[in-house]
């Protein structure tokens, strides 16, 4: 311990430098070293003298030391390293180590300027690792490690470059597999630490150490022996854990870099130019963008040579294989760069640009090579750029993605194994990365200048799935293949997963609507995906700002539909090429002149066929011309050599191969270059001649073809005098013949094979055709590109052309709806390779991972609403189930059964239709595993089910169960077996044939498969329905209600499997909101109804039974008021019950009706309107049974729950009326027409018990109810106001239509009930309801009812509807009519005027019984009411009664006037022996038949017409003596108007002395007595005489001195009348002749005295009145009758009254006048 203490002295340096100094000294050779040995001595003597002052000298290179003695003790180290000497060496490079790992040496290392001996130390230990002795190289790698670590030490430029370049000759050129490793390790581990600082730009960070094995991924897997990749990963942890802790030491930083050195590598000429011109670049941005810091400059300078040492070629002065290694290590160096890269690769855009211009040009260089370690390593590097750095790389790769991937992708029949895996795999960490999948998409499909690289994925994915097309030619194996395709399924999985949780990132949960609005931070906030290397966070998250923006879908959408278009008129070009530019013209996608055609066809970016546009350029068309002619004269020729020019001209386009076409191009493109060069030829026709020997020439030189090759003499000769007949000089035509031979001219990319739209577009766009076709992937990797290298050159300097192009945008998007655009991409490769794949294999990972796929497709599809998609991948997966099929499954379909139940479970919300294909693929495992059973569907349908919904038992295993029942020879097993398509209803129902053991055997082994899926399975998705949104609810329910209706419709085996589940879904949804159940039930009312009408009785019944079921569940829940959800569910009963042919199924509803009414008689509520219907339809049905069944329970609803109809609504009440008015219908039992009107009338007395008082109520207070019928608007109007009126209106409007039905007993029945109604209980309507109730119910009873309207003698009252009223039924309506207005008369005064409407129409009949029935009426009217009475009302009343006793004479008058035309005949016939008219004419009996029958009408008519009027005289006259005190002076006149019309009728009737005589000769004819005209006129008269007798004695109110007038003018009248029936011939209204003539008295006929006789009573009642005149009367109007005075003493009378009387008027009114 003391030794050691002192060794060195007590400094820390001393500590460290002293042992080693001492071993040096002992292992020195004293000889060969000597200065070496001297130099150590001095040192640890100078150690000795040194301690640890705690001041640090910043320019010193040890701590705590000054610089002159550091510099002093270290030089011993760097001379024992310089000896090369083993055991001189090692001891220096322990303390090296130490000087580093302890944190002693510190400083920058940078050349002999800055700490020139730390430099020379590290130089040297390098120079100590070339020396190949494998004893030191772990030595030399731990100190250079070690260094680099060290925070204290910063190594820069050349220097560093030097420690990695011993690094690498260790690996290169050691021989030592472990010391190799080691090597790498370092290098990686070096790189690690420059980027990680360069990423912080701090010396002092955190760096992790790398993964040996890891390293070992891609190559030297062969240098591993035994435990070497231990003992290296150990080597490398314990050099990284020695330097941690060491104290940090800022170091100062030079104000300006100094310039670094390049690697000493050697390189081609080619080569350093190109650097050169990369680094000149880089230095001008560097330039302009301002200094970088040490750190970063330093990893700048690496990167930089690792990208040179990538892309070294062999040459003569390198080892092939050494150089290779060289390669493959700079490659995994700069994997392990740029997967550990940070957010500096993206933000700085110096090292952005360092990717671009070194990286990018080493991929591109390497692309050549077919070493697998080397693309595998170049396929990683570029998915580390596609990962992290792809939105400042976009072109970038654009290029390198056909160009490394999709090119091996697409090779199907000869692709490496290897390599293709690779890319398969790479394809594969793609695809799970959703962002990238969709920035791909974005980015190049959706770009016009951009490849279609991810349709270009899928198409080559699904290239791979198919695998080579049969009978080609390819290398794989059969295993190779399987693996291939298995691969390329699970990439195309795995997008449509990615695809599918992005989406699902995207849109929030339970939302129906996408989200269109975009978010308002950067694109890179939206990702957060981590790479599977090192989870670090991806590109677009760290580095936003570069070069990307956010997009919106439709802006996206316009550019995807632009490129798709350009690409449609491209194809359409390469195709037909006039078609081709007129589509693009037309769509705008290319001007319409030709010079931008022409400018279009040259620039050719968009994959333009070269042949088709030569093709084009030679049309002789006008349009196609000017194309041309623009194309040619787009090319500036001027100073060019001709065979240069033509070369040039040539390179876009290929010639045609029609002469003709060549001509015109050669001719115009003679003319361009002589315009451009004038002095070259004489005329232009010398360059065209010289241009069609230059083709011939390239073709005969080039041609593999032509033997007989053109010498030069022979071109010469074939062009003498082509020069305006002079020849052209041989040495220029022999400088062309060298330059054709040479060099052929070809175009740009010159390739006979026609090529792919899609390709074509690519490769044109990118300028790749070169490269593409020289890199075969069959040359050797030490074949150097020589010639091709100027192929390599364009693409970089499109690299370089594209960095700088502000342009170039990364596009990056957060709105889902572009996923529709890739799923129109990818949905139909997917199918194809899922279903392919699917069909092919048996292997249960494979056809799991199709599954995958049809899950997700399902999904994304679904949620997008891409209907056509969805139902595409449904159906194709429910195919695969083979349920349709079932003796053909194997395990793949019954996972294709799982696949179908997860995708309902899980995107149920979105399947819309698609729910049919699921829906009956478990309608198909039900069947199957219900054969397996043995059991019978149709015991199922006709059995009836449990009311309770209960899970099924589980059921017994297939095989035993079918075994036992003995199945087998079952038709429904025999027709599964057999089997059938997958659109089939019935499986097997129409294939027929028999049936194999074998097939039984195998079928019988598919129901164990099955087994898999237990009935728990198939019930989840009908549980789950009821969380399903509602629009899925919805679209459910309309699906299984198909399936169900395809189950119960198999005409071999109908089953009701869909139907329960219908039942069960209806169920477990019923708590739904209204309006989503409401839309359920709207698709469930359709089918219950289809279904219920079905021929096939048992599954009517079970359908309704199971609708039976749920409204008996529904039913349990209460309806608040006013909703009308009951009566739409229990609507499919009413349209069964009205539609439905089967009585069985009629009386069945009436009886379910029944028993849910009465059974939830407390929870009906709107469901009464449904319930009444379907009695309404049973109490017209033919059945009486069914009539009786459904006449009982309205009977018990009405007498016991009549409240529950009335609490709801008057509609409710109002469908109880019309029920109970049918079964007045009834034709089977005429006491259920009575009774259900009795039943009326009880429901008027229960709406009256419950206290319906129809008070007056503002129109607002209550709620407007639909009318009954359309009588009873008017009424409903009034009723609107008034909630209690409502229920009024249906019943009384229902018993007013029962007043014309067809049975007399209901008419006369419904007509008393109906007034009763009215009488018992009008006191609680209100005025309103009344006048409502009178206008629309009582009065139109009465409308066309009124008798004077019927001419015919034999008809009765005819109602509006065509029914007859009875004159009984009539009398007794109108009696009642006046009794209710008589009841009422305070309400009802208003309707007055009607009902004396109604009177007077009675009144007017020209039939004794409806006038007699008036008159009564009309009476009573007035005896009860005539006080109450109004002057208007009295005058409204007898005025009705003055138009119904004049409005009927002209009608009656019209009628005598027939008999004017009639002769009757002299013998008498019997009325009664009448025949009926020959068909050949009429005779002249038949003739005076007719006239008979006229003639008695007549009679009858006239018989009439005085028996109304003599009511009408009779009734006026007892009204005026009833209610004579209530009639004023106006009504008086109006009576005595009446009688003069009557008198004035009767006069003018028996005025017609010619018709008298006729109608007495008829009368006499037909054996029947005479109209009493006689009697009639008497009769008129003197009522008339009788009232006004009684007006001057008893009114004095009435002006007596008019009345006597009209006294003495009716008394004249009856005076003239008499005297007309003398001799005297007396002209009644003819005046005396005051000239005296002589009469002869002769004696009276019997005639005369008959007449004289009949009129006797009327004239002694005249004479009396005027006997009884006053004195000053007498005298006033005496001289005006006295003249028949006097005529009546001299005529002869055959009664003494009539001579006593004229000599009381003599004595009493006369013989006073003469003497007074």
């Amino acid at each position: 311990m003391l030794a050691s203490h002192t060794l060195g002295g007590p400094s820390r340096c001393g500590r460290v430098l002293g042992p080693p100094l001492d071993k040096i000294i002992k292992n020195a050779a004293w000889r060969k070293h000597t200065h070496l040995v001297s130099s150590c001595k001095s040192a640890l003597d100078k150690l000795e003298t040194l301690s640890d002052t705690g001041l640090s000298d910043p320019t010193s290179p040890l701590l705590g030391i000054s610089s002159s003695d550091a510099n002093f003790v270290l030089n011993p180290i760097l001379l024992a390293l310089e000896t090369n000497y083993v055991k001189v060496a090692e001891p220096a490079l322990e303390c090296t180590f130490k000087l580093f790992s302890l944190g002693v040496a510190r400083g920058e290392i940078h050349g002999n300027v800055s700490n020139p001996i730390l430099y020379k130390i590290v130089e040297a230990v390098c120079k100590v690792g070339s020396i190949g002795e494998e004893s030191l190289e772990l030595a030399v790698l731990r100190v250079l490690l070690s260094a680099i670590r060290c925070p204290c030490v910063l190594i820069r430029g050349d220097c560093l470059l030097n420690v990695v370049r011993t690094c690498y000759n260790v690996y290169l050129r050691g021989l030592n597999g472990t010391n190799q490793i080691c090597a790498k390790s370092v290098l990686a581990q070096i790189m690690l630490i420059v980027f990680t600082r360069a990423e912080e730009d701090s010396i002092d960070v955190s760096i992790k150490t790398v993964s040996v094995s890891e390293l070992l991924e891609f190559s030297d897997k062969n240098l591993n022996e035994g435990s070497s990749i231990y003992h290296c990963q150990n080597f490398v942890s314990e050099v990284m854990s020695a330097s941690e802790g060491v104290p940090d030491l800022k170091l100062s930083q030079p104000s300006k870099d100094q310039e670094l050195q390049n690697v000493d590598l050697k390189t081609s000429k080619w080569e350093e130019e190109e650097i050169g011109e990369l680094e000149a670049k880089e230095g001008g941005a560097e330039s302009g963008s301002g200094g970088v810091s040490k750190i970063r400059e330093d990893g700048f300078l690496v990167f930089k040579n690792l990208c040179k040492l990538s892309m070294k070629f062999s040459s003569q002065e390198n080892d092939d294989q050494i150089l290779l290694r060289g390669k493959t290590l700079s490659l995994e160096l700069l994997k392990a760069v740029m997967d550990n890269g940070g957010s500096i690769w993206r933000s700085n855009v110096r090292f952005l640009n360092v990717i671009k211009q070194y990286l990018c040009l080493s991929l591109l260089k390497n692309s050549a090579l077919s070493v697998m370690s080397i693309f595998q390593l170049q396929s990683c590097i570029f998915m580390s750029l596609l990962t992290k750095y792809r939105t400042g790389l976009k072109d970038e790769i654009g290029i390198f993605f056909p160009m490394l991937i999709l090119r091996v992708l697409e090779n199907v029949l000869q692709p490496s194994f290897v390599q293709k895996m690779t890319v398969l795999n790479l394809l594969e960490k793609i695809a799970a990365d959703s962002q990238i999948i969709i920035d791909i998409f974005v980015n190049y499909d959706c770009d016009v200048d951009s490849p279609n690289i991810f349709e270009r994925i899928v198409n080559g994915l699904l290239k791979t799935a198919l695998g080579p097309p049969p009978a080609s030619a390819t290398t794989l194996s059969a295993v190779q293949d399987i693996t291939f395709r298995h691969e390329s399924v699970n990439c195309l999985v795995s997008i449509i997963k990615s695809m599918g949780a992005w989406m699902d990132q995207k849109l929030t949960i339970g939302d129906s609507d996408l989200r269109k609005s975009f978010k308002s931070d950067t694109a890179a906030e939206g990702h957060s995906t981590l790479t599977a290397e090192d989870g670090t966070v991806s590109d677009c998250e760290l580095q936003p700002e570069m070069n990307s923006e956010l997009s919106n879908a439709a802006t996206l959408e316009q550019r995807r539909a632009y490129k798709i278009e350009l690409q449609k008129g491209v194809s359409l070009f390469n195709r037909k090429p006039s078609k081709g530019i007129e589509f693009l013209i037309n769509t705008k996608k290319v001007g319409n002149s030709p010079e931008e055609v022409a400018a279009f066809l040259k620039s050719n970016t968009t994959g333009l066929n070269e042949a088709m546009i030569g093709d084009y350029l030679g049309e002789r068309e006008d349009f196609a011309l000017k194309v041309m002619h623009a194309y040619v004269d787009s090319f500036d020729f001027k100073s060019m050599d001709f065979g240069e020019a033509i070369r040039f001209f040539l390179q876009g386009f290929r010639l045609p191969g029609e002469a003709q076409k060549i001509d015109r191009i050669m001719e115009k493109f003679a003319e361009r270059y002589c315009k451009c060069n004038p002095n070259s030829f004489t005329s232009a026709d010398t360059a065209y001649v010289l241009a069609y020997s230059v083709i011939m020439l390239n073709t005969d030189a080039h041609n593999s073809m032509v033997k007989d090759k053109m010498n030069k003499s022979d071109f010469i000769r074939n062009n003498r005098g082509i020069d305006d007949g002079k020849d052209l000089p041989e040495e220029y035509l022999g400088a062309l013949y060298d330059q054709i031979v040479n060099n052929e001219i070809k175009m740009n990319a010159d390739s006979s094979a026609p090529q792919s739209m899609q390709a074509n577009s690519l490769n044109k766009l990118l300028g790749l055709d070169g490269i593409l076709n020289l890199v075969t992937w069959k040359q050797t990797e030490e074949k150097a590109l020589g010639a091709n290298g100027l192929l390599i050159r364009q693409i970089q300097e499109q690299f370089k052309a594209k960095s700088g192009k502000s342009e170039s945008v990364y596009h990056s998007v957060s709105d889902v709806a572009i996923l529709r655009f890739m799923v129109e991409v990818c949905w139909g490769p997917m199918l194809a390779a899922y279903s392919v794949t699917l069909d092919q294999s048996d292997d249960r990972i494979a056809t799991t991972q199709c599954l995958q796929g049809f899950r997700h497709a399902v999904h994304v599809t679904a949620v997008m609403g891409m209907q056509t998609q969805r139902d595409a991948f449904v159906t194709s997966t429910a195919k695969f189930t083979f349920l349709h099929c079932a003796a053909d499954m194997k395990q793949k379909n019954v996972d294709a059964v799982k696949a179908i139940i997860s995708i309902a479970i899980e995107d149920g919300n979105h399947l819309q239709d698609s729910w049919e294909h699921i829906l009956t693929c478990l309608s198909r495992i039900e069947h199957l595993q219900l054969l397996g059973e043995g059991s019978s569907t149709d015991t199922s349908i006709l059995s009836v089910p449990n009311t309770e919904i209960d899970e099924k038992v589980p059921k017994p295993s297939g095989i035993q169960s079918l075994k036992k029942k003995g199945s087998l020879q079952n038709p429904a097993v025999m027709a599964v077996v057999r089997g059938g398509s997958y659109d089939s209803a019935a499986v097997g129902a129409n294939s027929s044939g028999l049936v194999t053991p074998e097939q039984i055997n195998q079928f019988i082994a598919n129901l164990n498969l099955l087994e898999q899926i237990g009935s728990s399975e198939l019930n989840h998705v009908f549980v789950h329905s009821q969380r399903l949104n509602s629009e899925a609810i919805v679209a459910f329910v309309k699906a299984l209600c198909k399936v169900s209706i395809a189950e119960l419709q198999s005409p071999t085996d109908p089953r009701v499997f869909s139907l329960t589940k219908l039942v069960e879904i209806a169920h477990y949804n019923m708590n739904r909101i209204r309006l989503v159940w409401f839309r359920i039930w709207n698709v469930l009312s359709d089918f219950f109804v289809s279904v219920g009408l079905s021929e096939n009785l048992s599954v009517a019944i079970f359908v309704m039974d199971s609708l039976r079921q749920l409204a008996m569940k529904f039913l349990e829940r209460e309806e608040l008021a006013n909703y009308n959800f009951q009566n739409e569910f229990l609507r499919p009963f009413v349209i069964v019950m009205q539609k439905s042919n089967s009585i069985e199924i009629r009386e069945l509803i009436v009886r379910y009706v029944s028993q849910m009414v009465l059974s939830r008689v407390s929870n009906v509520k709107s469901g009464w309107k449904s319930v009444f219907m379907v009695f309404t339809a049973a109490a017209v049905d033919e059945r009486k049974n069914i009539v009786l069944l459904a006449f009982g329970t309205m009977e018990k609803i009405v007498r016991e729950y009549f409240p529950h109809i009335s609490e709801t609504d008057a509609s409710t009440f109002s469908d109880c009326v019309r029920c109970l008015i049918k079964f007045t219908n009834s034709k089977f039992d005429s006491d259920i027409s009575l009774n259900a009107i009795g039943f009326l009338r009880f429901c008027a007395i229960k709406l009256a018990e419950g206290g319906l008082v129809c008070a007056d109520k503002s129109p607002d207070d209550g709620s407007s109810v639909s009318a009954v019928t359309k009588n009873d608007r008017d009424l409903q109007s009034f009723a609107d106001s008034d909630d209690h009126a409502s229920y009024w209106v249906p019943l009384l409007a229902g018993l007013s239509e029962l007043t014309s039905d067809s049975k007399l007993a209901i008419r006369k029945s419904s007509t008393e009930v109906l007034f009763n109604v009215l009488k018992d209980h009008g006191h609680l309507f209100s005025r309103a309801f009344w006048i409502g109730v009178f206008s629309s119910v009582v009065l139109p009873l009465f409308n066309g009812a009124s008798p004077v309207k019927q001419d015919s003698p034999t008809s009765k009252s005819t109602r509006p509807d065509g029914s007859t009223w009875d004159p009984e039924i009539s009398a007794a309506a109108v009696l009642s009519l006046v009794d209710l207005v008589i009841r009422f008369f305070n309400v009802l005064r208003p309707q007055l005027p009607n009902v004396v409407s109604i009177l007077a129409g009675y009144l007017k009949s020209t039939k004794q019984g409806p006038a007699s029935t008036g008159a009564s009426a009309t009476y009573r009217l007035t005896g009860e009411l005539g006080s109450r009475f109004s002057k208007d009302e009295w005058q409204e009343i007898l005025l009705a009664i003055k138009e119904a006793a004049t409005s009927t004479l002209p009608g009656f008058m019209k009628i005598l006037r027939s008999m004017d035309y009639i002769k009757v005949p002299e013998n008498s016939r019997s009325s009664t022996n009448t025949e009926t008219s020959s068909d050949h004419g009429l005779t002249k009996d038949d003739l005076e038949e007719d006239n008979l029958q006229t003639s008695a009408y007549v009679v009858s008519k006239m018989k009439s017409f005085i028996a109304v009027q003599l009511l009408i005289m009779q009734v006026i006259t007892d009204i005026y003596k009833a209610n004579l005190q209530f009639l004023v002076a106006s009504n008086i006149n109006i009576i005595v108007e009446i009688f003069s019309s009557i008198t004035s009728h009767a006069q003018q009737l028996n005025s017609e002395t010619v018709l008298q005589k006729k109608i007495k000769k008829v009368c006499s004819i037909l054996e029947t007595s005479e109209p009493p005209m006689v009697h009639f006129e008497n009769e008129a008269y003197q009522n008339y005489l009788n009232f006004l007798q009684d007006l001057i004695k008893n009114n004095s109110s009435a002006p007596k001195e008019m009345n006597l007038r009209s006294l003495v003018a009716v008394c004249e009248k009856i005076l003239l009348i008499y005297l007309s029936c003398t001799d005297y011939n007396y002209a009644r209204q003819q005046k005396p002749v005051e000239i005296p003539v002589t009469h002869w008295i002769l004696p009276l006929g019997i005639a005369k005295k008959e007449k004289m006789a009949a009129r006797t009573p009327l004239l002694v009642s005249a004479l009396k009145a005027l006997s009884c005149l006053e004195k000053d009367s007498c005298r006033k109007y005496i001289a005006d009758i006295f003249h028949l005075l006097v005529d009546l003493v001299r005529s002869d009378h055959s009664s003494n009254e009539v001579q006593h009387a004229l000599s009381n008027i003599f004595q009493a009114c006369i013989g006073p006048i003469i003497m007074p």
